[in-house]
């Protein structure tokens, strides 16, 4: 774990702009920024990436562990989690979170917190309406049974697969889900589909926000569990806020677009616009 993270009293040294956060997603652990961190370390920045709670350490221990500790982790849980590590920080960092990371991600910027934030393939918040058939498919397997709410679920390596790697080969997805995948709190995904029927939901955004920090949606065009199309409707909820809002889509890239072939160039994307938008 990188040294501070697990002690969050202690402060930052550098600079804020090159302080960055990276919160991983559902079914992820922080291994799966294993790439990201050592590009980013590489382009000078100190990177953190603390894990949902019972997310960190030793993966083979996480699945292992994932059915007593994970059941019935909710949102707000992971979202008190991760504001609490911010408050103990000396500057606010830039935020990056992919999937459900993405979604803490705008829900502790509109909070708030953050120098700036970066959402990959981010989960919508509150009031994002549009879906996809791919997104039923993949989402189907753990929405159907109500049950799951309340469970630890693992994603066989088909739905893994077609969810998260659609375009990797097989012998490439199996990689991946033998490397990155573990089973994880089914009460997140729940919290989010029906968001709408609750009138103070955990995933709940002010879209008009205009103090909010400068905020980047990068979705991928093949992303089945968050299709391009969700992310594109979440920005355009945006519309009504003065704060600085862009997006950005790669072309080809699926759910797992921080380890896909490709995965470099989302990287330099980032800190382009990091590098501009926090000399504006």
């Amino acid at each position: 774990m990188i040294e501070g993270i697990d002690k969050p009293e202690v402060s930052l040294k550098i600079s804020k702009d090159r302080n960055i956060l990276l919160i991983h997603g559902l079914w992820m652990t922080p291994l799966s920024w294993e790439y990201f961190e050592k590009r980013f370390q590489d382009l000078g920045y100190q990177v953190m990436k603390p894990g949902w709670p019972g997310h960190d350490g030793d993966i083979i221990e996480v699945r292992e562990k994932a059915e007593s500790i994970l059941a019935g982790l909710g949102l707000e849980d992971v979202v008190t989690h991760y504001k609490d590590i911010l408050n103990n920080l000396n500057e606010p960092p830039i935020l990056l979170g992919h999937s459900f990371g993405g979604l803490i991600v705008q829900i502790l910027m509109d909070q708030g917190f953050g120098a700036a934030g970066v959402t990959l393939d981010s989960a919508a918040p509150k009031g994002v309406h549009k879906l996809a058939l791919a997104q039923l498919r993949s989402l189907f397997p753990v929405l159907s049974d109500p049950r799951n709410r309340h469970k630890v679920v693992e994603l066989s390596f088909k739905q893994f697969h077609y969810a998260f790697a659609n375009t990797m080969s097989e012998t490439e997805a199996k990689k991946a889900y033998e490397r990155y995948a573990i089973p994880d709190t089914g009460k997140p995904l729940f919290q989010s589909a029906f968001s709408d029927l609750i009138s103070h939901a955990t995933t709940s955004i002010n879209y008009k926000n205009n103090t909010r920090s400068p905020l980047l949606l990068l979705p991928g065009s093949e992303d089945h569990t968050v299709p391009a199309t969700v992310s594109k409707a979440n920005y355009e909820k945006y519309n009504q806020s003065n704060s600085k809002t862009d997006f950005h889509e790669f072309n080809g890239r699926s759910h797992l677009i921080m380890v896909e072939e490709g995965w470099q160039e989302v990287v330099d994307y980032i800190n382009t616009w990091l590098n501009k938008t926090l000399e504006d």
